[in-house]
């Protein structure tokens, strides 16, 4: 716990920097090391290992080799062909998830968490209880290393910007603080990709003018930058000197909520595609109940083999929360692109416009079918909740057993892809082992009636 202290002691120093921005270290490679610790010190990445899947963490020591979150993973194993890869395990993140924000908000209300192992916190209401910016940094590095076994590296600053800059630079483990007067000058001194917003693509085109550092861009005139950059601009310009008026907010009600998938080759079938995002919109929508929302709209992503990204949308008519109407609108979304250009690479689907359930009732409506599907899948949650995530699923997606000699993955019928979860999606879960569950090699499962 923090520890407060004697609010008559002298002023607190750097008060004007309660803006703090925590992030944990690694952090899926930091929890999957509390149930593997010997594997500490070693080169390890989660992630799959086959497929194409992505780099979700890495350690320290795999980052020597250059491994980086998002590279494919194929890529990772050659640059370290040493590394232990460890399958992901999302329930797992989310529980020490929750122990971390347990912690800033016992440090102060105003927390506006931005993932799962990162968030702003103002402290501006708790200097004098606690002490400055910087003691209260410390403090919550220790609690959280004490309590969780993990690490978090901090920056404060007097702006969210120039916050989450010094936590990037105090990595890992450290606390960076910029005063305020130090703000502009520290800036300066940093390659213009500091900048949020400025990415490889606008690199390029600030460095054909000459511009390579944050300092350059401030004295550049912001007519030029607009020319350059368009609306973002002047934006840029703002930051460069330090300028981000946003303030934390507390509540940051979800935008959307949404899966995807990369298949293990290229798909150029439609029945697997509308297959597939039978499987997403129950994902999603088992996801909307337990947080406690509504989709007033559906979102359809598609990859082609290229790596060109489609995407297209759709209102509905009244908020949802079943995967029967998420699967109708993708699919209606899917069918309007007519032939497709080229084999899929990625299918995803995303409720959006989001809105509170309410009092969870289910939504009236003149179609009773719609309502049966709401108690049907509402049923499926608690047998699921009960008995684990592959205890009962739609008959949709039953696979029959393959014949012998037809398809050398047991339990997926020939013409099928065998699926590798998308990075972020959170894979296959897992069993008491903490090894994911095949759930192909399982009994089969019931039927949804």
């Amino acid at each position: 716990m923090c520890v407060s202290r004697d609010e008559g002691s002298k002023p607190v120093e750097h008060a004007e920097c309660h803006i703090l921005h925590i992030d944990m270290d690694a952090f899926f490679v930091s929890v999957e090391l509390l149930d593997h610790p010997h594997l500490r010190g070693v080169p390890v990445v989660v992630g799959s290992p086959s497929g194409r899947s992505v780099v979700l963490s890495a350690s320290y020591e795999a980052r020597r080799y250059g491994v980086r979150s998002a590279m494919p993973m194929a890529i990772a194993m050659r640059q370290c062909p040493t590394a232990v890869i460890l399958p992901p395990h999302q329930r797992r993140y989310a529980e020490v998830s929750r122990e971390v924000m347990n912690i800033f908000r016992a440090v102060t209300p105003e927390v506006e968490q931005l993932s799962v192992d990162e968030a702003f916190l103002d402290v501006a209401g708790s200097l004098r209880r606690l002490g400055g910016p910087r003691e209260i940094g410390e403090q919550v590095r220790a609690e959280i290393q004490a309590t969780l076994g993990i690490t978090a590296s901090v920056g404060a600053a007097t702006t969210k910007f120039v916050a989450k800059i010094a936590s990037t630079r105090a990595k890992p483990d450290g606390l960076l603080l910029i005063p305020g007067d130090q703000t502009v000058a520290y800036l300066h001194t940093l390659p213009v990709s500091a900048l949020w917003g400025v990415g490889a693509k606008t690199q390029e085109v600030l460095a054909r003018i000459g511009i390579h550092t944050v300092q350059d861009v401030a004295h550049t005139p912001v007519t030029t930058l607009r020319r350059l950059l368009g609306a973002s601009g002047e934006h840029v310009h703002h930051l460069s000197w330090g300028r981000d008026p946003r303030r934390v907010v507390v509540s940051r009600q979800e935008k959307s909520i949404g899966a995807e998938e990369t298949f293990s080759h290229d798909i150029d079938d439609s029945e697997t595609l509308r297959r597939e995002l039978l499987r997403l919109a129950h994902r999603t929508a088992t996801r909307l109940r337990a947080s406690g929302y509504r989709a007033g709209g559906v979102a359809l992503k598609l990859r082609y083999a290229d790596f060109s990204t489609l995407t297209r949308s759709r209102k509905l008519d009244e908020p949802v929360d079943s995967a029967n109407a998420l699967y109708g609108a993708a699919t209606a979304l899917l069918a309007a692109l007519g032939e497709r250009p080229q084999a899929v690479r990625l299918i995803g689907l995303r409720a959006e416009s989001l809105e509170p359930a309410g009092d969870g009732s289910t939504q009236l409506t003149i179609d009773r079918r719609d309502d049966n599907w709401r108690i049907a899948e509402r049923a499926l949650d608690d047998v699921n909740r009960k008995f684990g995530d592959a205890g009962v699923v739609p008959a949709g997606l039953l696979r029959p057993k393959p014949r012998d000699g037809v398809d050398g993955v047991k339990g997926t019928p020939a013409g099928l892809p065998v699926r590798r979860p998308a990075a972020g999606t959170g894979g296959h879960p897992s069993g008491p082992s903490g090894t994911p569950r095949d759930r192909d090699a399982r009994r089969r499962p019931e039927p949804l009636a």
